[in-house]
């Protein structure tokens, strides 16, 4: 088919399609966290239940988001793209349906593989579909409208599980899916890589899912358990040796789906590390704060998805300003102080009382931890995927979403535990609020370690005497990149940022989604 224009109808609908495919399976993460104190008390659940309902979907999305992009790249980008979208509806409806928390745990798990199938292949449909010239505006509406639902999305969250049932939060996915489905049906064109199709990596995939399960198993049940408790140690002990494993078959492999040579650039791996560290200790906050703006300060379902607006809102009005300082003046200063002005609003956190006034408490750690995110999130991704070997950048805005999926996922499951929240304290509103105020201090001082891992280890690229002509870089890797907070790719200044620092390099072919 001929290449879609931006303002052609076909292409307006693309767009919509790909942003709506895109849109469920962001905003379900942060909906879901929201609510969470409505499902604990329907199903008198404890922490640990409540971790493996946020972590059983990140699991399965971080161990298998390679693979779903490796899938759409070699059967079809549409056809995955609408078998993730139906599976993501299945899933929801049991997650909706579901009668106790061992199933919505089981469904939760399920509707990360969907995502997992659906979330690679959006931008990767617009790079396919559209005509050279008009990839950067549909990828310009597409992380605008995304930015718009990110924002929206806790708002209508909280007052669906205010005015109805937390259930509602999952229900409202299956006709946003069927609008999904019935739009690509009809406009998106199917699309695969050209060229031969090399042998598929399936062992890896599996490896690095089984390594994350029994890591995260240990993780969580030492909580309640003990660190010495056989069960804890055999579990982290089966999840390092599976994952060691997962590292010598990726080596061995020259088709892997994550090729470690990638890691062969210090300022990648060093990239990779701070995100690491940094997304560890905004997962873990992120994770309790909805938590116990309800439970500990009373706060409705909708105010605490508002409470939250001023980060999503600092993040889209700051983050091309942030890229284009970084330009100038390269990284490591802005990913040596964004972390540290993270950890001061985190710090902050540890004003907040059971009265939980939102102008004096509240909101003045989210402006405070919003303008950290500001500094840090648009320098660090560009910088992870600028630092990539050649021929490897498209995998390496992948792996640096993963790398973020993955320590928020483990963040998730040992913080409550160093907090010491655990059993039913979250429904003490004092115990709970001590825990709490543990917790934000042990994330600061995580962020904080993170802002000076980058002022060791991130190095500005060096500054160019004569301005070369560069070659054309990867279109579809720049746009692709996201602050992996399960929100849309940061706007045109951070893709400003990531050609000017790429200049001179090679023309680079994306093999996979973001």
């Amino acid at each position: 088919m001929p290449a879609l224009t931006y303002a052609s109808g076909k292409g307006r609908w693309v767009i919509a399609g790909t942003v709506l495919g895109s849109g469920i399976a962001a905003l379900d993460a942060t909906v879901v966290g929201i609510a969470l104190p409505a499902i604990g008390r329907d199903f008198h659940s404890t922490v640990v239940s409540m971790q493996w309902v946020v972590d059983g979907y990140t699991l399965t999305l971080a161990g298998l988001l390679l693979l779903g992009g490796a899938l759409g790249d070699r059967y079809g980008r549409r056809k995955l793209f609408m078998t993730g979208a139906v599976w993501f509806a299945l899933a929801s409806l049991g997650c909706g349906l579901a009668p106790n928390e061992v199933f919505l745990i089981g469904s939760r798990v399920l509707q990360g593989v969907g995502a997992a199938l659906l979330t690679p292949g959006s931008l990767a449909i617009l790079q396919a579909s559209f005509a050279p010239d008009d990839r950067a505006k549909a990828v310009g509406a597409w992380s605008g409208l995304g930015g718009v639902a990110t924002a929206v999305g806790p708002f209508l969250g909280g007052w669906l599980i205010t005015a109805v049932s937390w259930r509602l939060v999952f229900f409202i996915n299956l006709p946003v899916a069927a609008a999904v489905v019935a739009i690509a049906v009809r406009h998106i064109p199917e699309s695969r890589a050209p060229g031969p199709r090399p042998p598929l990596d399936k062992t890896g995939p599996a490896l690095i899912s089984l390594a994350l399960a029994g890591i995260t198993y240990g993780l969580i049940a030492a909580s309640d358990s003990g660190w010495s408790s056989p069960l804890v140690l055999g579990s982290l002990a089966a999840g390092a040796v599976v994952l060691a494993a997962f590292c010598v078959t990726e080596a061995r492999n020259p088709h892997a789906l994550l090729p470690l040579a990638v890691f062969g650039s210090r300022q990648f791996a060093a990239a990779n590390a701070v995100t690491f560290v940094v997304y560890g200790a905004l997962g873990g906050a992120l994770f309790l704060v909805p938590i116990v703006l309800q439970e500990v300060c009373g706060y409705s379902p909708v105010e605490a998805g508002v409470a939250l607006l001023p980060v999503t809102v600092i993040m889209l009005a700051l983050s091309a300003r942030s890229a284009g300082l970084a330009a100038r003046i390269g990284p490591r200063l802005q990913m040596t102080a964004g972390p540290l002005v993270i950890a001061a609003g985190m710090a902050l956190f540890t004003r907040l009382d059971r009265s939980g006034d939102y102008l004096t408490q509240v909101l003045p750690a989210m402006l405070v931890f919003g303008f950290g995110l500001a500094i840090n999130v648009a320098p660090l991704t560009a910088t992870a995927l600028s630092a990539a070997p050649a021929g490897h950048s498209g995998v390496a805005s992948a792996v640096n979403n993963d790398v973020a999926r993955v320590a928020s996922l483990i963040a998730v499951a040992v913080l409550p535990g160093l907090a010491g929240i655990t059993g039913e304290a979250y429904l003490h509103p004092a115990a709970l609020l001590r825990g709490f105020h543990t917790a934000v201090l042990i994330a600061a001082a995580v962020a904080a370690a993170g802002g000076v891992l980058a002022a060791a280890t991130i190095r500005n690229p060096a500054r160019r005497r004569e301005r070369a002509k560069p070659a054309p870089p990867d279109e579809h890797a720049l746009t692709s990149m996201s602050c992996a907070l399960d929100a849309p790719p940061l706007r045109s200044g951070t893709v400003r940022y990531a050609r000017q620092v790429a200049a001179g390099g090679a023309a680079r072919r994306r093999e996979d989604g973001p």
